[in-house]
């Protein structure tokens, strides 16, 4: 059976059984538009070896208050509690993604708690790969968003 999958002559974009997707996405050439912006709320310290984990072309820039920041960033809330969250989420456009970064020993509660005032991702402890691989995966969620949407706008019933 796994001879039969792998030998698909056709023509079949983003299937399983397709032979011609790219065994690492992450090497071909980067899509057209504005690259991602980190914009964080707090003290740098929380977030210093960051930079250097975000993949290319990336940025990270602080941000002094919610005014300061735009729609198409990313915003990480450092040392976030549900008010901060709560507070961005309501002063920013839905579309706009937000990562709480949590203490490593913060409970549960604190975790749910700025999950359900709106955070798209909460992180704990705040390890620069790990956080940003979530900063990454938030972006991925966020364009696959888009795409979606597009493709519900367009349909006709």
């Amino acid at each position: 059976m796994l001879v039969s999958l792998n030998s698909n002559l056709g023509h079949r974009d983003f299937t399983a059984t397709a032979t011609d997707l790219p065994i690492n996405p992450a090497s071909l050439p980067a899509a057209p538009g504005p690259l991602p912006v980190v914009a964080y709320l707090g003290h740098p310290s929380r977030v210093a070896g960051l930079p250097h984990h975000l993949p290319p072309g990336w940025s990270l820039r602080r941000a002094a208050d919610l005014d300061d920041l735009k729609p198409d960033e990313i915003v990480l809330v450092a040392a976030a509690t549900v008010r901060d969250v709560a507070t961005a989420r309501q002063a920013l456009p839905s579309r706009t993604m937000i990562v709480a970064l949590v203490d490593e020993g913060a409970p549960a509660e604190m975790v749910a708690g700025v999950l359900t005032a709106g955070a798209d991702a909460c992180v704990r402890g705040g390890q620069p790969a790990i956080l940003a691989g979530h900063l990454v995966a938030c972006r991925r969620r966020e364009r696959a968003g888009r795409w979606a949407r597009l493709n519900e706008q367009t349909r006709r019933y």
